[in-house]
């Protein structure tokens, strides 16, 4: 463009040039073939000049609407990565709420399938005890009976008529007892899948109660605060998590309760804690899925995850 112009520039002084010297007054003698030869160059550069002037008009117009184009294409395409902003910022607020429901749900079928090892282990031994008490009563103690003398049917000697009642296989009694481990844990997942928190509740406390030291006792308590989360009681949730991560610290549910508990901090707007507790499972368990979902938790928040020193 600028070259064009300094063409043009110097065609319209020749052209002037050509004009003054064509219109300068010469005697009738003096006129001769070369300034005949001048006056038809000026008139062919002053023709140039004019489809010069021409191309240049038509290629600056065509610049102009490409310019023009651009300008349109640039807005449209702000306008279209402003709206995908807004897209991916609502599916990663949507996608944070499913995360967690997914958590819950992969957590109760871990445990189910535990539970599940649990009572076929449990089984198993049971049918090797009835395996050998059966053993026993195919080769009972041989009594002497004098002969011809056999008891009357029904009668059982000193003992009044009656027959003893079997000994239960767990040599207890069964008045008394505390409910079965297996199947109340069982009965409480059952009943917290189906969203019936009150009952649920009732039969994980009675697993902690009668068995402490089991390991599934552990996992009863961190039920008791998926409870108290999904009903959005966050206190009682975190009070819950906090008795799995002190009470049984080597429980398998302890890197669960540490990522939930950081959730309800988050919930009840205690960012800091929250984050702590977050930061502090990756440490402890950086290898677990529940870390995986802390470092995702984090990053969706623009929080670093290794803590500023």
């Amino acid at each position: 463009m600028h070259i064009a112009l300094k063409v043009r520039n110097r065609l319209l002084t020749a052209a002037v040039l050509g004009l003054l010297l064509s219109s300068a007054p010469v005697p009738a003698h003096a006129a001769s073939k070369e300034i005949i030869e001048l006056q038809t160059q000026v008139q062919q550069l002053l023709d140039m000049v004019q489809r010069l002037q021409s191309t240049i008009d038509g290629r600056f117009g065509v610049l102009q609407h490409l310019v023009e184009q651009t300008a349109d294409n640039s807005n449209q395409l702000s306008a279209a990565v402003t709206d995908m902003q807004k897209k991916l910022n609502a599916q990663n607020d949507a996608g944070n709420g499913k995360l967690d429901t997914v958590s819950g749900q992969v957590q109760s079928l871990n445990d189910s399938v535990d539970e599940l090892k649990s009572r076929i282990a449990k089984l198993d031994k049971s049918v090797q005890d009835l395996q050998t008490q059966l053993q026993n009563i195919q080769t009972p103690p041989t009594t002497s009976v004098p002969a011809g003398n056999p008891p009357p049917p029904g009668d059982a000697g000193a003992s009044g008529g009656q027959t003893p009642p079997p000994a239960s296989p767990g040599g207890g009694a069964a008045s008394g007892q505390a409910p079965p481990l297996a199947e109340t844990f069982q009965s409480g997942v059952r009943d917290y899948n189906a969203a019936h928190y009150d009952i649920a509740q009732g039969e994980f406390q009675d697993v902690i109660h009668y068995y402490p030291l089991d390991d599934l006792a552990g996992t009863a308590q961190f039920y008791i605060g998926e409870i108290a989360y999904r009903t959005q009681n966050y206190s009682d949730a975190i009070k819950a998590y906090n008795a799995v991560l002190e009470g049984f610290p080597g429980s398998p549910k302890a890197p669960a309760a540490q990522l939930r508990k950081g959730f309800a901090l988050l919930q009840m707007n205690k960012k800091e804690a929250g984050v702590h507790e977050l930061r502090l499972l990756i440490q402890r368990h950086p290898q677990t899925p529940e870390a995986e979902q802390a470092r995702k938790k984090l990053n969706g928040m623009g929080v670093r995850i290794n803590a500023p020193r």
